[in-house]
């Protein structure tokens, strides 16, 4: 039987794709048991290095806390990255030289610059130009590297997808009577937005992930520096570390999953044909200029 997009396999083929699915998970098998074996001859399998985490004083005292700092770092750097690369993406698409001329070097600049680098400079200049406590500058230091970062990387997520969008929806909008500012706030913004969003998701995990860049060299009290602080406590490099990366899992998992979700309820709103304009769209025409169509257009009362 033979599909559109392909040709069903044959005999010869599902036998060779199972045989080849066969070999990868004994394959699979050998390296777990392989680590598994490694684990527990050097005693890391043992309950008492587990133990810890089935107590409420390793949760309050150690993984909590840092979690906040981690969820605290994150929101902050998501909530000030995202506004300002759609702001530079925009702005690198305007008709302006000397609007586009300088966002585009702010953005290939920082986004040349390694995360670590910005985090640094920005420990450095909030110790020696600010009155930030020495407390608090670790945080200000990993929201400022990651801002700086992420919002240029997240501009040219917008400015692709904005430019990924056919050239006759601006067209149109612009022969209706829409200024330029119009056509980007009502027409091009909100269709780039569900095709945007994966990408926007992915760096918003990125986020998620270099909060621990902070905690393993600016001594942010972060979730990788609890696990550290753990580790001296109780002795379990392997136990502390595995809960950590099954916490980032979760957290990362949560979030491309609520992104999805969103993007499907997007979709699903966006459903229309648009090939009829309707009675309460005659207010908006008139805003810009335009008078009520005459009685020979085609309106949904």
């Amino acid at each position: 039987m033979t599909s559109v997009l392909y040709d069903a396999q044959g005999p010869r083929a599902k036998r060779r794709n199972l045989l080849y699915t066969a070999v990868f998970l004994a394959a699979l098998a050998a390296v777990l048991w392989w680590v598994y074996t490694q684990l527990n001859d050097k005693g890391q399998l043992d309950w008492a290095l587990w133990k810890p985490f089935t107590t409420s004083e390793a949760w309050s005292t150690y993984i909590w806390p840092g979690l906040k700092n981690t969820l605290k770092a994150a929101a902050l750097s998501m909530v000030i990255a995202l506004p300002l690369g759609a702001v530079l993406g925009i702005a690198r698409l305007s008709d302006h030289a000397w609007i586009r001329i300088p966002a585009a070097i702010v953005v290939e600049f920082f986004r040349a610059i390694p995360v670590l680098v910005l985090m640094i400079f920005g420990l450095a200049l909030f110790a020696k130009y600010t009155n930030v406590s020495s407390d608090d500058r670790p945080l200000y230091a990993v929201v400022t590297g990651l801002v700086l970062y992420n919002a240029s990387v997240l501009a040219e997520i917008v400015r692709a997808g904005i430019l990924a969008l056919p050239k006759g929806q601006s067209e149109a909008a612009m022969a209706i009577g829409l200024r330029k500012g119009q056509v980007m706030r009502l027409i091009l913004l909100p269709q780039s937005v569900t095709a945007m969003l994966p990408a926007l998701v992915s760096q918003l995990v990125v986020i998620v992930k270099d909060t621990a860049i902070g905690g393993a060299v600016l001594t942010f009290p972060d979730l990788l520096a609890s696990a550290n602080t753990m580790i001296g406590y109780y002795g379990n490099t392997i136990a502390s570390f595995t809960v950590v990366a099954v916490i980032f899992i979760a957290l990362n998992f949560s979030l491309t999953t609520f992104a999805g979700w969103l993007e499907g309820r997007l979709r699903r709103s966006k459903k229309s044909t648009g090939a009829v304009v309707g009675v309460e769209m005659i207010e908006d025409l008139e805003t810009v200029g335009h008078a009520p169509p005459g009685p020979g257009s085609d309106i949904k009362e």
